[in-house]
């Protein structure tokens, strides 16, 4: 028999249930007539209430993909193979494989490294050597590190992410590439190299206007830390579209680093209104040395090509104080920032045909050796890594290597607020996960994992250092499956500069 407590109890759960599918029973019939009424969704008002689960399936879609339904070769923009390599490599764990490799070796534009009868051996390996950038510069920038951390500002970054970037820099000896968004005191606070990035809204060397001050510049180089400075004209994510921050991500900090307005959208113009042609660029590039005494170089996604060889031919002509000291050429591969869908999947030339006509012409125009060459865009592999030092460049950033370091998921909310890892987010929430001491850790293993694995290329194929790669180590497969050499697809040029000094 039951007491009167338990039969209490049970007339309060009777009533509780009763109360629970009433007010589902009213939810569904409000949604009911919500959906039948409205005229902008024609799923909804065909299938009222049932419609709405069709928005909800496309919503958790994406994350549902790369866990139950993409193969690990299949995802873009980065497979599962590709990110679980970079998870392994941060976490400093086996990297090792078994029972074969699951790489569709024979589909057109896949590379093979060509391994040497006889290998590098151990005593004969060479570290990769110091590179230095700007040699006439009164304070040049030398750094031996073969890959580096591409630019991402503070804003689209969440704080932590920033500040475990920094630390884990520091640790690694890379530099750190501070994004157009200006310098914060996260960059700073590791210790690590930085590269100055100047958009086109020249965000922290800005004047009321809006235009280049010549003070803050130079309070900028005045720090020690910041070792070159770097002309944005265009990114990989949106080449001919300026940086796009969400108004939700401006808060009163990140508006006095850039100079502009609390709560509103940060979108800088597509380009720089004080350059409108190649020698306005060369002019900006010379002033900015001028102003603050380290290297200078300017970052762009090639697409259309007669102004890069205007460029060149002008170099000649104006003299070596003009020449960039540096290139950063990115690629269509690119999309770290939030952009419109057309310029992501349809604008400009992916890396592997523009970084071997950029140092194509740089050669042709014997202006190779004063000008180094940054590669940028999807290389987050040490394969990948390999492939750009042997097409001639000196040096790689990446981006999303680092994110996948600091944990990003590709959840592919960088645009939001809503990152569930807090790379991108400036929810304090989210960003509680992210611990900058922890995932600095990440970043520099990460970092000595992609050197490391390079040098296993390198030395397979029996080059004693990375940079000792050239294009005769490479071979692409072509359309009929089988592969040609790089160095017949892309032979080495003849210099022409007598015709054009």
């Amino acid at each position: 028999m039951f007491d009167m407590f338990s039969i209490t109890v049970l007339n309060f759960l009777v009533q509780l249930f009763i109360l629970l599918v009433g007010a589902a029973v009213l939810t569904i019939i409000i949604l009911y007539i919500i959906d039948i009424t409205q005229t902008s969704h024609t799923i909804r008002r065909n299938y009222p209430v049932i419609g709405r689960f069709r928005y909800f399936f496309e919503h958790i879609g994406e994350f549902f993909r790369q866990y139950f339904f993409a193969m690990d070769r299949e995802e873009l923009p980065f497979n599962r193979a590709e990110r679980s390599w970079v998870y392994r490599a941060a976490k400093n764990v086996d990297r090792t494989i078994a029972f074969g490799s699951t790489r569709n070796m024979s589909s057109t534009g896949s590379i093979f490294f060509l391994n040497s009868a006889f290998p590098t051996l151990d005593e004969d390996i060479v570290e990769p050597a110091l590179v230095t950038i700007g040699p006439n510069c009164k304070t040049p920038y030398s750094t031996a590190s073969l890959i580096n951390i591409s630019a991402m500002s503070y804003g689209a970054l969440s704080a932590p992410a920033v500040r475990a970037l920094s630390i884990g820099a520091k640790k690694a000896g890379c530099w750190l590439n501070t994004g157009e968004g200006g310098l914060s005191t996260f960059h700073l606070e590791g210790g690590a190299d930085l590269i100055f990035q100047i958009g086109t809204a020249k965000y922290g060397v800005r004047d009321l206007n809006g235009n280049l001050s010549d003070t803050k510049l130079a309070e900028i180089a005045a720090q020690p830390q910041v070792k070159m400075f770097e002309l944005k004209l265009s990114q990989g994510a949106k080449p001919g579209k300026g940086g796009i921050l969400p108004a939700n991500k401006v808060s009163a900090e990140i508006a006095e680093i850039r100079g502009i307005t609390e709560g509103q959208p940060s979108i800088s113009p597509n380009g720089h209104l004080d350059i409108k042609k190649p020698e306005d660029l060369l002019e900006m590039i010379h002033h900015i040395r001028e102003v603050t005494g380290k290297p200078v170089g300017f970052k762009f996604v090639l697409g259309e090509q007669s102004w890069f060889e205007e460029l060149l031919q002008l170099m000649h002509t104006k003299g070596k104080d003009y020449y960039p000291d540096f290139i950063t050429l990115d690629s269509a591969d690119g999309g770290t920032g939030a952009a419109p869908q057309p310029l992501m999947d349809f604008v400009g030339l992916p890396l592997k045909e523009s970084l071997p006509w950029v140092i194509d012409q740089l050669i042709k125009s014997d202006l190779r050796q004063h000008i180094k060459v940054v590669a940028s865009g999807k290389l987050i592999t040490p394969s990948a890594v390999a492939w750009a030092i042997a097409m001639g460049a000196d040096f790689v950033n990446s981006a999303r290597g680092f994110m996948f370091a600091l944990g990003c998921i590709q959840a592919l909310q960088c645009n939001k607020n809503t990152c569930p890892t807090g790379v991108t987010t400036h929810d304090k929430k989210l960003q509680r996960g992210l611990v900058p001491q922890n995932k600095a850790e990440r970043v520099a293993h990460y970092h000595k994992s992609i050197t490391y694995g390079v040098g296993i290329i390198a030395h397979s194929c029996g080059a004693s250092s990375p940079r000792k790669m050239q294009r005769k180590h490479v071979r692409v497969v072509m359309q009929n499956g089988l592969s040609v050499p790089l160095h017949e697809l892309h032979p080495e040029p003849v210099r022409i500069v007598e015709s054009i000094s």
